[in-house]
């Protein structure tokens, strides 16, 4: 498209979804730059520097520049969305407009950060939608009518809960506690219990093989290989699923003390709504096993996970990108609103 083509991006602490008005989902790559540390060089983004973590030469570092929903290295951010936002164009004669998405607990600062960032990578305009939001939409909510939602959008740094009514945000909370959070929580049970150290994606591979958060009927074990504290050496370690029940104990409670609370502070009406409409789980914690009937058992609201919820948010913007005439460019202010409300 000559002029300028809208884009939209959820912009994740481990992936970065990019979509366009009427295609959906175009580029889906994970939140990882490789440079050269000697020239300060840009050597990769996405899948191929992800291929780097762990394993580069000491002149090159692999880095996540987001951490826990927000951005952690700025230049590293703005030269990975100029990548992406080149990809996602091709070629045109404007600049696009672009919609991000961002955690629903982010500060004015981390505001301004990611629309600075968003400029210096090439946008005309830069609009920031809340991730509750945009995940509702993309998992095909009417959220138009005055009819409360809830969406818990799981994703790799942050989860967000939130009530939602006639196109906005009712009541929210943002905990710095996604799928990574259950990666980390991997690492410390194995290296307390068994005295052995495993790597993120050794984690990340034994968190979707058998990772469960509500007990499974039998339970089942895999192989782990990892290093030795005491020798150094290699070892092999049997864990089992009550092994990662346990292992995400602690994690899985602040998911569900934070559904809580949104739910306490939420006005009697909508509430009554949400028990009636159910709790929807979006983003790729959420695909963790059991997650929805855990928190169906401890809430006592009937909860379903949505379809493609790791690309909901990036569903959501795609559609959004419609209505980007309407919606208000520059800093939301979350922070901001919240403290008037309390």
């Amino acid at each position: 498209m000559l002029f300028g083509r809208d884009i939209g991006i959820d912009l994740g602490t481990t992936s970065v979804l990019v979509s366009t008005r009427g295609k959906g989902v175009i580029l889906r790559e994970p939140s990882v730059v490789a440079m050269d540390k000697n020239t300060g060089r840009l050597l990769n983004v996405g899948m191929a520097a992800q291929r780097m973590l762990g394993r580069t030469p000491g002149n090159i570092v692999a880095i996540r520049p987001l951490r826990d929903g927000a951005i952690s290295d700025y230049d590293m951010t703005e030269r990975m969305l100029k990548e992406l936002v080149r990809k996602a164009i091709n070629f045109g004669l404007f600049k696009p407009r672009i919609i991000i998405s961002v955690s629903s607990g982010i500060t004015e600062v981390e505001e301004r950060a990611v629309i600075d960032a968003g400029i210096e990578a090439g946008a005309r305009k830069v609009y920031l939608m809340e991730a509750p939001l945009a995940a509702a939409v993309g998992a095909g909510i009417d959220i138009a009518k005055p009819d409360g939602h809830m969406v818990v959008d799981i994703g790799g740094g942050t989860t967000d809960a939130a009530v939602l009514s006639l196109s906005g945000v009712v009541e929210s909370e943002s905990i710095k506690a996604g799928g990574e959070a259950f990666d980390d929580a991997i690492i410390k049970y194995i290296r307390r219990k068994h005295n052995v150290l495993i790597g993120d994606s050794t984690a990340e591979e034994l968190k979707k093989s058998i990772g469960c958060v509500f007990p499974r009927s039998e339970s089942t074990s895999v192989d782990v290989k990892g290093r030795c504290l005491m020798t150094g050496l290699p070892r092999i370690v049997p864990i089992s699923t009550t092994e990662i029940l346990e292992a995400f104990e602690e994690v899985t409670e602040r998911i569900l003390e934070t559904i809580h609370r949104v739910l306490e502070s939420t006005p009697p009406e909508l509430v009554a709504d949400v028990s009636q409409n159910g709790i929807v789980l979006t983003g790729g914690g959420s695909l963790l096993w059991g997650f929805d009937k855990l928190i169906e058992t401890r809430t006592n609201i009937p909860t379903h996970i949505a379809d493609d919820a790791e690309l909901c948010v990036g569903y959501g913007i795609g559609k959004s990108l419609e209505l980007v005439n309407d919606m208000h460019e520059g800093t939301i202010n979350l922070a901001r609103r919240k403290q008037m409300k309390s």
